[in-house]
């Protein structure tokens, strides 16, 4: 495709997604696709073509898509699970409690296959060329790329999601993945020279890291974004040379299916086996299969806690080493040095609103708390109490009208939720809005809760010590700047945070320094995602990092090479020292005279040591 036909091409999508979609949404696209047209813009494949512009994508994306019926003998309400079918899992759209249809349960000979499926591949896979891994990686942006607003669809009917909030946190991210890991990735991956020994009569070694595939690994991803959750691991794994096997949530195993099948189409496409990408959704009392598996040779896991323990149980019976991403209890932290530079504090209420409404709260780094200096908390709370009770919730793939809010993964957890925000109520926190769920006049069987804005919360409070992942807002006010971190620091968790502060002031930089936590954004929120740094957390947040250079390197064999630096110059054992020992006290007095002319830290030191080594040869 020539550049003209990319740009005609470009400006005929724009014009007619932003026909559908809002504005928005359509200035995200332009931007992003301006962007990534300098960073790459290459012939593709033969076939690549077809892939990209005349992929068939479910009906159930489209908007206003009519209902399947269900099967009579499924329950009133949305449920995965029924004791009458346990071999298949039942998928519904958040929110409309649409039936999506039936996916069968991976039993463990499936996994057993697919194992072996990705074990085969792999062995092929490994010998190709970084310039042949980014031929695939680039086919599957230009594809993203092109039809991202049938991805979206896709990504909206299974989770309950905006289409804006998937544009962010599925499209944005994952072509910033493909895109940073074409053009970093092999850098991450070249070996690194390393100083050598400190030993002064062995300087003659060169030392190295070599970075090799490690075979098959597996990620156990959570449902909160589907789509970027399967790619994100997926682009790793395959970029380091490894084979992959993705464990995905009953929960979004609909469309995780359809990922997982665009990647191995693009792999097809490109000339290689499809079977070196796997996606499996046993029923959770047969996780423990997959995780334990003795042909696994990595695991990265995002989820809870509790679950965390299980996999970390099952993966020690195989010494399987484990990334874990667990929860988070994100601050914000707001000084008074902030506002002042400002005219008003609506810009800021509008990154605080994304950062706690992005996908109805249900973010791993969005913002649970709001901990402000006693200036900052006054304006605050006067403008988002205008704000966020105007947040309107819906299915927008359905609904007519503009919606802000989408629904929740299902309604499991909303009692849990009322319960902690009636409790902080009864203990001097403010209900400004919202507090419970929602039933929606036109999807009665969504799972909604209203956007909620909760201010006078206290760090003793349950709702300000647990993670939340819903549409909450959480105020909470700070005398000072040390106060602020300590509440910032007052929970288990430590995954992701911010600051809002004058760019490099004292009390700007001792939040960064001192709020104990994995990632942290200065000015903004959750944008260390984004930059490709390594991600993960601390204490309850789990531990391990993905995302990076150093998320590449986590699924190699870093194999450490030494070898001679020159030329006929190589290790030789004295006869001193050559078994079987002639004199034993010889050869120590000449031990001792080596290391101490070694690490010697004198010429004087160095030169006496020697002489005693010299003499002590024979």
């Amino acid at each position: 495709m020539s550049l003209l036909q990319f740009l005609l091409e470009l400006s005929s999508t724009v014009a007619d997604f932003a026909k559908s979609w809002s504005v928005v949404g359509s200035t995200l696209m332009i931007a992003t696709a301006v962007a990534l047209l300098f960073v790459w813009h290459p012939s593709l494949p033969q076939g690549s073509y077809d892939f990209i512009n005349k992929y068939k994508f479910p009906a159930e994306g489209q908007p206003k898509w009519s209902q399947k019926y269900p099967p009579a003998d499924l329950p009133s309400r949305p449920s995965v699970y029924n004791a009458t079918r346990p071999d298949v899992i039942h998928c519904y759209c958040p929110a409309t409690g649409q039936y999506l249809g039936r996916v069968a349960v991976s039993t463990k000979a499936d996994i057993d296959t697919a194992v072996a499926k990705c074990q085969k591949a792999q062995e092929i896979w490994k010998a190709t060329s970084f310039k042949q891994r980014k031929v695939v990686l680039k086919v599957f942006l230009e594809f993203l790329k092109k039809n991202q607003e049938e991805v979206v669809r896709i990504a909206c009917r299974d989770s309950g999601k905006t289409m804006v909030d998937a544009a962010l946190g599925e499209i944005m991210v994952t072509l910033e993945k493909l895109a940073w890991t074409m053009k970093y990735g092999e850098r991450a991956m070249r070996p690194s020279s390393r100083p050598g020994p400190a030993n002064l009569l062995i300087r003659y070694k060169a030392a190295e890291v070599v970075y090799e595939p490690l075979g098959v690994v597996l990620a156990l991803v959570s449902w909160n974004y589907p789509l970027h959750n399967v790619l994100n691991p997926i682009i790793s794994s395959i970029f380091t040379g490894n084979g992959i096997i993705v464990k995905c949530s009953e929960s979004v195993v609909w469309s995780s299916r359809y990922f997982v099948e665009m990647v191995q189409n693009c792999l097809t496409i490109c000339g290689h086996s499809p079977d070196l990408v796997q996606l499996v959704c046993p029923w959770p009392n047969d996780a423990d299969y997959v995780t334990s598996y003795p042909g696994i040779s990595h695991a990265t896991f995002i989820g809870s806690k509790p679950v965390a323990h299980k996999v970390l149980t099952a993966a020690a019976s195989s010494l399987m080493p484990v990334t874990v991403e667990l929860g988070g209890k994100d601050a914000a932290v707001i000084l008074d040095e902030h506002l002042r530079s400002w005219s008003n504090c609506d810009a800021l209420a509008s990154v605080l609103m994304r950062g706690s409404f992005q996908s109805a709260g249900q973010n791993c780094i969005g913002i649970e708390r709001i901990i402000c200096e006693p200036k900052a908390y006054e304006a605050l709370v006067k403008a988002l109490a205008k704000r966020v009770p105007a947040l309107r919730l819906g299915s927008s793939l359905d609904d007519d009208q503009n919606i802000d809010v989408g629904a929740m993964i299902n309604d499991s957890r909303f009692e849990v939720l009322e319960g902690m925000i009636a409790d902080a109520v009864r203990n001097g926190a403010q209900l400004v809005c919202g507090g419970q769920r929602h039933e929606h006049p036109n999807h009665p069987l969504g799972s909604y809760f209203q956007p909620t804005l909760l201010v006078d919360v206290t760090p003793d409070m349950e709702i300000a010590r647990n993670e939340l992942f819903a549409p909450v807002m959480v105020l909470m006010k700070a005398e000072n700047v040390d106060d602020a971190i300590w509440i910032a620091n007052s929970t288990k968790f430590g995954l992701g945070g911010a600051v809002f502060g004058k760019r490099g002031s004292a009390a700007t930089e001792k939040v960064v320094r001192e709020m104990k936590t994995g990632n942290i954004a200065v000015n903004d929120f959750a944008t260390f995602y984004v930059c490709q740094l390594p991600f993960g957390g601390v204490n309850d947040s789990g531990y391990g990092k993905f995302g990076g250079e150093e998320g590449l390197r986590g699924l190699c064999l870093a194999k450490s090479v030494c070898r001679d630096r020159f030329p006929g110059i190589s290790t030789s054992i004295p006869p001193v020292v050559d078994y079987p020992l002639h004199s034993v006290k010889t050869a120590w007095k000449f031990v001792r005279a080596m290391n101490a002319a070694a690490y010697a830290t004198s010429a004087k030191e160095f030169v006496m040591s020697l002489v005693q080594l010299v003499g002590n040869l024979k």
